[in-house]
């Protein structure tokens, strides 16, 4: 018997015309982040446990504002620092890192939208995140050669256009009042076709069975026939033809969920040495928060995380550098930069997961503590991006001075 828990049968419920907070300031971003943050921790392991999606929390995250932070000022929005959102995305996913996941594609389609889009474009799908609408991922094909590879097309037709295809790994969708579709054209170039969740021909099939990020829902949605109009087809292929944030925002907020996972993890640790674990009987302590090897392990996981911490506000706060001139060099330093923060984030989140168990011994992995999501969530979202080829692209910058790829993943 698969003690796996099951998939949902019935959409999540959430709330179809919604009307959001607007956020006015860096400040005011992180200390409602940090609110949320405390409701959200509550259920976040019997969520997990039981595999129950969050409809409602993600309506109380999105109407909070904060999935309209980085809107430009020019349209509404508050503009805040990449340094601050990256805090934001962290903050949230120390709670529950599925809630951090989430709205990851919604972000960085926002900043596909800044870069690429036209201003009408900007106008219309701006205002509509400021009032609170969520956008969802159908990006990744399951089938395609490799990640950046797309079958999914984007036709004209008439005075609009027409989209078909399937996705996988679409985070978000299920929850989402619109799915933007990553779309080639007949040259080959990707578009966002952003399309109502409930359009003719539009299904999200929540088949997400993954042991980690158990309730992103980041099943698969199809594409049959389905129609937009121009002010729904974004030619995000600009942002790498052309230096741009877009990467680097992309693979920021992964980052950002890495080191909430890592925070959550190291929280959990100190309580569960404090409360629960025994010391090791050579160490002629009565009590294991005094025994000097898991002090050791404590300050080295307390290095490492304000060592990410410090790389990821670094990456953020590059890239709110070349915002608005993005320069080869710049957009290039940023990447790795970026890179850098990633792989700090990934090893942190894993370490701390790990060490987890180790510090807090058998009684740790009992099915009733649930602490191994830490370490399911860790492992399944650190493979989005591999750290191998972040070591790679920050050396070939260092010692050959080549730039990483302009991509998401990058």
């Amino acid at each position: 018997m698969s003690l796996a828990p099951a998939l949902s049968t019935e959409p999540p419920r959430f709330e179809r015309h919604p009307r959001a907070h607007r956020i006015a300031s860096d400040a005011e971003a992180i200390a409602v982040a940090r609110e949320l943050a405390a409701e959200f921790a509550v259920e976040a392991s019997a969520r997990d446990r039981e595999r129950r999606l969050p409809a409602a929390e993600l309506d109380r995250f999105s109407s909070s504002g904060l999935w309209g932070i980085t809107v430009p000022k020019a349209y509404g929005g508050a503009a805040v620092s990449f340094a601050t959102l990256g805090e934001v995305i962290a903050t949230i996913s120390a709670a529950d890192p599925s809630l951090g996941q989430i709205p990851q594609n919604h972000l960085a389609a926002l900043d596909a939208i800044r870069v690429t889009a036209s201003e009408a474009q900007k106008r219309l799908w701006f205002g509509r995140v400021l009032d609170g609408y969520r956008l969802g991922n159908a990006f990744s094909e399951a089938g395609s050669k490799h990640v950046g590879a797309f079958e999914t097309t984007v036709r004209r037709d008439g005075e609009g256009y027409v989209v078909n295809g399937e996705k996988f790994y679409a985070t978000g969708a299920l929850f989402a009042h619109f799915i933007h579709i990553g779309a080639v054209d007949e040259e080959g170039n990707v578009h966002l076709a952003i399309a109502p969740s409930d359009a003719p021909g539009l299904a999200v099939i929540d088949n997400w069975s993954s042991f980690g990020q158990r309730t992103t829902a980041s099943g698969n949605v199809t594409i049959r026939d389905v129609r937009i109009g121009p002010e729904a087809l974004i030619p995000a292929y600009r942002g790498g033809v052309e230096p741009s944030s877009n990467g680097s925002v992309s693979q920021l907020i992964q980052a950002a969920v890495d080191l909430g996972i890592a925070r959550g993890a190291i929280a959990d640790t100190i309580r569960f040495v404090r409360e629960k674990a025994r010391p090791w009987i050579d160490s002629g302590q009565d009590h294991a928060h005094q025994d000097v090897f898991t002090i050791s392990a404590i300050g080295d996981l307390h290095v490492r995380l304000h060592t990410a911490e410090a790389l990821l506000e670094r990456a953020g706060r590059a890239i709110d550098a070349i915002l608005d001139q993005p320069s080869e060099v710049a957009v290039a330093e940023t990447a790795v930069a970026v890179a850098a923060a990633k792989v700090a984030t990934t090893e942190t989140a894993i370490l701390a997961a790990d060490r987890l168990h180790e510090l807090g011994g058998t009684r740790s992995t009992l099915a009733a503590e649930n602490l191994d999501r830490h370490w399911r969530n860790a492992r399944t979202h650190t493979l989005h991006d591999p750290v191998r080829w972040k070591y790679f692209h920050v050396g070939n910058h260092a010692l050959n001075g080549i730039a990483p790829p302009r991509h998401a993943w990058s």
